[in-house]
Order: C-alpha cells, then sequence, then structure tokens
C-alpha cells in the first residue's frame, strides 16, 4: 500500500508545475461537478421521505421521526403510475431492440469500403442531422400512416439516430480485416460472418448504442404528449410531467385530502417520490453496462 502511494507521489512531483496546476483545476471543477449532482439528489432522497408539514415549514431534517412513506404509498397505490410505468417500460424495450438493429444494419455497409455509392449514402445521412421537416409535417405523416394514438408513433419515428449509425460504423470500421479474410477462407458467408462472427465483437458498442436508446425513449414525453390521446397508452414521463410541471397529482393520490393546503403540501412531497420512483430502472441498469460504456464509446475513435 505504502509502495501504491510512493509511486502515486513520484508520478506527480515528475510533472511540471503547469501539468499540476492543470491537473489540480480538473480535480476541483471535477469535485464541483460531483457535488452539484449529488446535493439535489441527496435533498430530493430525504425529502421524498419527510412529513410534507415538516418539510414545508422546516425544511430537510434528519430526524427519523419526522420522515414517513406516505407518498410512496399513495404513489404505488395509484394505478396511473402503474399503467405508465408499464407502457414506458415497454416502449423503451420495444424502441432499444428496434433502434439497435436498424442502426448495426445500417452501419455495416456504411462501414464497408467497396460498397458503391457509399459517399452519397453518407451525404444524405448527413442532411437529415441538420434538416427535419418540422413538426407538422410529421405528425401529417404520422396520421396519413394511421398510427396516431398507437405506441408506434411514439416508438418509430427516431428508431434510427445517425449520430449513432456513424458510432457504430466507426466501431465496425476499427475490427481488423483479417477477421472478415478468415471467415472467408473457412466458407462462412457474408450473412453468416456478420451474424456469428462480427456481432459478438460488437458487444461493446451494442450496450452502449442500447443504453443510450433506453436512456433517451425512458425519459422522453414530448412525441407521446403529441400522437397520444388515449392516458391508458401514455409513458410514465407524462404522468411525472403533470405532477411535476403542471402540479396536478393523479385525483386518487389526494382524493382524501380536505383542505387545499394540505392537497398542496401532499402535492410537493408525491413530486420527489416521483421522482425517485421514475429513476429507479436507469439507476439499476446502468452498472450493468458501465464495464462496456468506456470501450464501447473509445474503440476507434481515432478513425474518421
Amino acid at each position: 500500500m505504502e509502495g501504491t502511494k510512493t509511486k502515486k507521489k513520484g508520478r506527480f512531483a515528475r510533472y511540471s508545475a503547469q501539468d499540476k496546476a492543470l491537473l489540480l483545476t480538473g480535480y476541483i471543477l471535477l469535485g464541483l461537478f460531483v457535488v452539484a449532482i449529488l446535493i439535489p439528489m441527496i435533498y430530493i432522497i430525504i425529502a421524498s421521505f419527510m412529513d410534507p408539514i415538516t418539510l414545508q415549514n422546516k425544511g430537510v431534517t434528519f430526524d427519523l421521526e419526522k420522515w414517513t412513506l406516505t407518498a410512496y404509498e399513495r404513489v404505488m397505490s395509484n394505478k396511473q403510475i402503474w399503467v405508465g410505468f408499464k407502457n414506458a417500460i415497454v416502449y423503451s424495450l420495444l424502441f432499444t431492440g428496434i433502434s439497435v438493429m436498424i442502426t448495426l444494419l445500417a452501419a455495416y455497409p456504411m462501414s464497408r469500403s467497396d460498397f458503391k455509392g457509399r459517399g452519397l449514402f453518407n451525404l444524405i445521412f448527413m442532411i437529415t442531422m441538420f434538416f427535419g421537416g418540422g413538426l407538422i409535417p410529421t405528425y401529417l405523416l404520422i396520421s396519413s400512416l394511421g398510427l396516431l394514438d398507437t405506441m408506434w408513433a411514439v416508438i418509430l419515428p427516431g428508431a434510427f439516430s445517425v449520430w449513432n449509425m456513424i458510432i457504430a460504423r466507426t466501431y465496425y470500421q476499427g475490427i481488423p480485416i483479417e477477421l472478415k479474410e478468415a471467415a472467408s477462407v473457412d466458407g462462412a458467408s457474408e450473412i453468416m460472418y456478420y451474424f456469428r462472427i462480427l456481432l459478438p465483437v460488437c458487444t461493446p458498442v451494442i450496450a452502449v448504442l442500447a443504453l443510450w436508446q433506453f436512456v433517451a425513449m425512458w425519459n422522453s414525453y414530448f412525441d407521446a404528449m403529441i400522437y397520444l390521446n388515449d392516458a391508458s397508452k401514455q409513458p410514465l414521463q407524462l404522468v411525472l410531467r403533470s405532477i411535476l410541471i403542471q402540479n396536478q397529482p393523479e385525483s386518487g393520490m389526494i382524493a382524501d385530502m380536505q383542505s387545499t393546503a394540505e392537497r398542496a403540501q401532499l402535492a410537493e412531497l408525491l413530486k420527489y417520490a416521483t421522482i425517485i420512483i421514475s429513476s429507479l430502472p436507469l439507476l439499476v441498469m446502468y452498472p450493468f453496462f458501465q464495464k462496456y460504456f468506456d470501450s464501447g464509446i473509445m474503440a476507434g475513435s481515432v478513425k474518421g
């Protein structure tokens, strides 16, 4: 242990004064960034357990006698929360699967130097990154396809991401060509090579793309707000939006509150509980993808 500390001190001592100042500045900024994230998270977690009257009058306290599970009990007993939670999971899983599949399939030919027309397709893809049809034409298209008030109106329009395709294409280009040549010598077809040899090697980038798309759909509410009218099809984020922004919890959550002040106090407490509940899937999922994250992002990053 002492040898490790001595090694670290020796390495730091070899830096120039400018490098030391730059490192210390980076550590300070990183520490401030971490504190700026942790303090709101800790506040929300504690506030979600507190008695609403105490929270409103005295603020956050660590006195456990002032804590309560009222907000979680009311949130967990509300039917619309569970409906939104189920819809959010279904939409996120379907969106992630479709998006990753389309992205990987589109990126493969774009990574091949022998693919004719690659430059033209690259140009078309790049144009879509900077120019879009707009909300009204998109709405009219969704309506003409008969997708209004269906989950496909939320899932399909944004399933393909040009940015993700570029990342996957770059990752493909970083895989040694000898792997393809060896598969050809062994008699593997193009499809067999892609699905049985190439995709297993691409696990890091697949995990990263899946994480990105799942988080994007889980946090998305705008498309659902525009295209979905049936409350039974709305995702959790729309329910959360009505509580956080419009300050309108589901009536069943506060039906037994008599006074307006009590309703307002409980509504404030419900905000924190719903934030925690809606964030749990992402907090649980991230550790399983973290080991792939760095390699998936950085692999092939020096290529053009």
